[in-house]
């Protein structure tokens, strides 16, 4: 039984006329910016420009190695900025089309007094442009905030000749395994973070053991005026939510092939400054995959359940606990051509159960805990379509590298829910009774990145296109809105 889905507070009102020149000015240039990018591409050509080659051929220009700062000082500065267009909204509260300015920024540093090290990272994550009727969360802004702050060492020979141990205290951001259930947020505007202690033990063979134990960041402020303001306050951890792990990555086991096993435990509870479903929550896993390589079949399968307790939402008045049974599977086929561009084909089948009978008491909706998903869903933003949660969806890509700058691919997957009586978990939409079907649409998304100076300059345009299905149209919440087309331009600074 489960009743509600993320919060989609917000009522439409008047947009700002006022932006309209903004508007206007932004979409120029990200035209301009286009321009520019297409014409460096190359396509067709085996090798680019001077200018191309010695930059493929340089490390990556830094601010501490042109600077005379000791070897054991790092500083570093990234900024991303991101334009989105979305039209046709397709979530509950939105309608017609949207667009946003996405800023980031990330300044860190790292003190390697080896073997210890202490380091430190400022995120500074903003949206402009961005109207009522968007959903405004703290997926998108989280401004001037202390991103990580940690103590650790990097180890050698801790156990036995060849190993390597590396352990982390403190604030910390984390990517395990293929980042499906934790992960360091890559085209997210903000990034997850815990505190906490993270160690990883790797032997002179290369199996990997990785244990650890933290409170998961809550991201703040939440209110609607203060993000869209971007009103600047501290994120801060909570006891009453809980986050640890276990995972095991083998040496090569035969053909090339790696395991991974790993398990998760999520614990949380209510309390005054923090609404949450009372999640207590175990995620026992598998994953079995090849490295893509050259005229290689490669193969990619996972595979985890979730058991446990959870409630149907975070209302004050919901303390009704559900059994919680669920479970995701993923499976990927691929073969990369030795020809011209590189070819990479890949047949790919996602599922993760949502909650077939909402009258129970039970929750079978899969929680995807602090992954990400735009490597295979497509892209996030104020797009963000489909996730790891009640989706059953078989897909294909194609990705090409037609030089050593420049990569991209296009994908096509149509998605059903995995339980017709459940949500669409990103958009709020559902029919409680099943009889609008299953069927989400049919989606197809493409995007190109160029290093213009590899390790320093990048360029990436991406666009997605939904053809809604019978359930977008027909559920009786679904706002009228079909087929939402999403466009990206995005430029990030690296130093």
């Amino acid at each position: 039984m489960i009743h509600a889905v993320g919060d989609f507070a917000g009522t439409p009102t008047a947009g700002y006329a006022s932006r309209s020149a903004t508007r206007a000015f932004i979409r120029f240039a990200a035209a301009a910016a286009l321009a520019l990018l297409l014409p460096g591409i190359g396509f067709g050509q085996a090798t680019g420009g001077s200018a191309n080659a010695a930059a493929a051929t340089n490390a990556p220009w830094r601010i501490t190695t042109a600077l005379p700062v000791p070897s054991w000082f790092y500083f570093g500065v990234a900024q991303r900025t991101r334009y989105e267009y979305l039209s046709d909204q397709f979530r509950i509260v939105s309608t017609g089309n949207a667009d946003a300015l996405a800023l980031r920024t990330l300044v860190s540093t790292e003190l390697r007094f080896s073997p210890l090290v202490l380091g430190a990272e400022l995120e500074d994550s903003r949206m402009y442009l961005i109207d009522d009727d968007v959903p405004l969360d703290t997926t998108l802004v989280n401004q001037l905030e202390l991103l990580q702050a940690y103590a650790g060492a990097d180890l050698r020979e801790l156990f036995v000749a060849g190993d390597s141990a590396r352990v982390r205290a403190g604030r910390l951001t984390m990517d395990v395994g293929n980042r499906r259930l934790v992960a360091r947020n890559a085209f997210r505007n903000t990034i997850n973070s815990f505190t906490g202690v993270d160690s990883e033990w790797t032997g002179s063979t290369g199996d990997t053991i990785r244990l650890f134990a933290t409170l998961p960041v809550q991201r703040r402020p939440t209110v609607r005026d203060a993000l869209e303001g971007n009103d600047v306050k501290f994120d801060r951890e909570s006891l009453d939510v809980v986050f640890w792990g276990g995972y095991y990555r083998s040496r090569p086991i035969g053909d090339g092939l790696l395991g991974e096993l790993y398990v998760f435990g999520l614990h949380e509870s209510d309390s005054p400054d923090l609404a949450t479903a009372n999640r207590e929550l175990y995620t026992p896993g598998l994953r079995i995959y090849r490295v893509p390589a050259r005229e290689e079949l490669d193969v990619e399968l996972e595979t985890a359940v979730q058991l446990g307790s959870s409630r149907a939402s975070i209302r004050e008045d919901d303390v009704t606990d559900l059994d919680h049974r669920a479970l995701f599977f993923h499976a990927a086929l691929g073969y990369t051509f030795d020809t011209f561009w590189m070819p990479r084909l890949v047949l790919q089948y996602d599922y993760a159960s949502g909650d077939s009978n909402p009258d129970d008491r039970d929750n079978g909706r899969f929680d995807t805990l602090f992954g990400a998903r735009r490597f295979e869903f497509g892209p996030t933003g104020i797009y963000g379509a489909f996730a790891r949660s009640n989706i059953n969806s078989p897909g294909t890509r194609i990705e090409v590298k037609p030089h050593g700058t420049v990569n991209g691919f296009v994908g096509y997957r149509p998605v059903w829910l995995a339980a017709e009586r459940d949500a669409w978990v990103t958009t709020g939409v559902r029919d409680p009774s099943g009889n609008s079907g299953s069927f989400l649409g049919n989606q197809i998304e493409s995007a190109v990145s160029w290093q213009a100076i590899p390790g320093n300059v990048a360029f990436e345009i991406g666009v997605a296109h939904i053809w809604s299905g019978e359930f977008a149209i027909d559920a009786p919440n679904a706002n009228g809105e079909t087929d939402p087309t999403y466009f990206y331009v995005q430029f990030e600074l690296k130093a």
